[in-house]
């Protein structure tokens, strides 16, 4: 067993050289910067305003705001212990790479898998959703009906606009992220401060925080009230983006970690802020459900100001949107360039080319063209897009975790990156275990009552194939291909935490 040292910071590329990777990606990002794409990646106006409808019918108000309190705050604990692993191990491959230096290889190309499947599950899912409140857009519009072959032909155009942006290169996506932030802020307060100062009722402060609806068919309320926990839990996906941009920040080992820390409290208190606004404001609850929009906060809208305003805000949530499928689409893309140059990847010397401006354009198309494969079910069943959302969270969800129990394992074998939780490490660490073993059940118990073909919650099938993938791909090709490389030079190394392989 290695004594503790004391964390150190080291220059960012001596920090990547130790861990044994030459810097080929342009280092433009700041502290903001990294905080920025992880909270345009959880995106609130994007996750809580998609499920808002599932909210409530699934526990209804009093489920989503104390879910979304509860969830936020498990959320918060996980990402600062993740965040802790991320400071020790700045690196584009992130949660894989961790659990590589944690736990080994078998470890390694389990959580990359699941990582990467669940990231690219959430572009197809981020960017479809997209599609859908365009759709209600276009309905108001123009009267224009969506179908599936309309949304599916939104869905493509913006998975091309994303594909585009990203080529450009991680400064116009620097940019972007940024302006994503005061986006978001922005579209909360006028959204919220629009819907409190219309005239007219609105719900008590009992109905927000205390009425139970529910459309589920089952009795259960903990049944219940566990499952509508599900809208927050989805929203709080994302923030590894952080971790997979470290290698474009500047002081990775502090930053990264911040702007994963930062983006889910930001994002915790301004998703209580439009919960609660839009819950308030809500004037017929069967109406809001039954929408022939399709987006039940597009009824509310409506019914408060009016269909000319409906249209204002459901552009500023489209827009989010965007941001968010954007952020996302850049994540993915690092996840992929950094599996494809450990050769985890079939045709891996593809997908890990940079371009002039040291972007890894080949990856960023593998990912908008993956994210267009796995929503074209969607064109034959109505159970599909559900099923793309469970490839995202049951991908991601127990990916966030597998380091965090690694270190915990590694015990005084892990050393601490310059941001670190001290004392702290060991209980926050299995209660985040905890939490996650316990969500990813919730994940995949069934959602509605009685069972059918529609009704059927597929996330327990996704994580069964995804484990079964990456079993397969590990017997063909993992044994043989994948390796990430020795560690820099001693000097560097043993500044870090890479020596606990």
């Amino acid at each position: 067993m290695s004594p503790r040292r004391s964390p150190v910071q080291l220059d960012d590329d001596a920090a990547l050289r130790a861990h044994g990777y030459h810097p080929e990606l342009a280092r433009k990002m700041g502290g903001f910067g990294n905080f920025a794409i992880s909270f345009s990646v959880i995106c609130i106006l994007a996750g809580g305003m998609t499920l808002f409808g599932y909210g409530l019918n699934t526990g209804g108000p009093a489920v989503m705001m104390w879910g979304w309190v509860g969830i936020g705050f498990m959320t918060l604990l996980l990402g600062m212990c993740l965040a802790e692993v991320t400071s020790a191990y700045p690196t584009s491959g992130g949660l894989y790479y961790m659990a590589h230096r944690l736990g080994g290889p078998r470890w390694a190309w389990v959580t990359g898998w699941l990582n990467l499947l669940g990231l690219l599950g959430a572009i197809a899912g981020i960017d479809y959703g997209c599609a859908l409140f365009v759709g209600a857009f276009a309905n108001l519009q123009w009267g224009l009906v969506p179908t599936p072959e309309t949304t599916i032909l939104i869905f493509a155009g913006i998975l091309l606009l994303h594909g585009l942006l990203n080529a450009a290169g991680v400064r116009l996506v620097n940019v972007l992220n940024s302006l994503s932030v005061w986006w978001q802020v922005f579209g909360v307060a006028v959204i919220v401060g629009m819907l409190t100062l219309a005239p007219g009722e609105r719900q008590s402060v009992e109905f927000v925080f205390g009425h139970v609806n529910n459309g589920t068919g089952f009795d259960n309320p903990v049944y219940v009230a566990a499952l509508g926990c599900l809208l927050a839990a989805y929203t709080f996906c994302g923030y590894d983006a952080s971790s997979h941009l470290s290698e474009e920040t500047t002081q990775a080992q502090t930053a990264a970690p911040k702007g994963i820390v930062r983006a889910i409290g930001y994002s915790w208190a301004a998703g209580f802020v439009l919960l609660a606004g839009m819950l308030f404001a809500i004037e017929d609850y069967a109406g809001t459900l039954g929408t022939s929009t399709g987006v039940p906060p597009a009824q509310i809208f409506i019914d408060v100001l009016g269909t000319g305003v409906a249209k204002g805000l459901l552009l500023v949530v489209i827009v989010a949107q965007l941001f968010c499928g954007n952020a996302e689409t850049t994540a993915a893309s690092r996840m992929v360039y950094a599996f494809s140059r450990d050769g985890a990847l079939p045709f891996a010397a593809t997908w890990r080319r940079v371009n002039s401006r040291k972007t890894p354009v080949a990856a960023v198309w593998l990912s908008v063209g993956v994210a267009l494969v796995l929503a074209l079910p969607s064109l034959y069943s109505p159970t599909a897009y559900a099923a793309v959302t469970a490839i995202n969270v049951i991908g991601i969800t127990p990916a966030y975790v597998i380091p965090v129990y690694l270190r915990l394992r590694a015990g005084r074998r892990f050393q601490p990156g310059p941001w670190n939780l001290g004392a702290w490490s060991k209980p926050l660490g299995w209660i985040s275990v905890a939490y996650v073993a316990v969500l990813t059940v919730v994940f995949c118990l069934p959602q509605a009552s009685p069972i059918t073909v529609e009704s059927f919650n597929y996330a327990g099938v996704a994580l069964a194939v995804v484990l079964l993938l990456a079993w397969i791909t590990w017997i063909t090709r993992g044994k043989r291909h994948y390796k990430i490389p020795p560690l820099g030079s001693t000097a560097e190394s043993t500044a870090l935490a890479g020596d606990v392989v």
